[in-house]
């Protein structure tokens, strides 16, 4: 789960590049900038589960 967690992070680190050059170049298609924001939030989300399942909840 910890491999799986990682390669999630890359991949949203990598989303985050292609938006920024996509902006930064310009890019008058802003239909495929939102698509990548959306697949860059569901891996957010995926990311979020994964950390809660790993990370156990501690009560002081």
């Amino acid at each position: 789960m910890r491999k799986r967690l990682e390669i999630l992070r890359i991949e949203h680190r990598d989303l985050d590049a292609a938006i920024a050059a996509l902006n930064a170049a310009g890019a008058n298609d802003q239909l495929q900038i939102a698509r990548l924001k959306k697949r860059k939030l569901r891996l957010k989300d995926q990311i979020m589960m994964i950390e809660d399942h790993l990370i156990p909840d501690i009560i002081a």
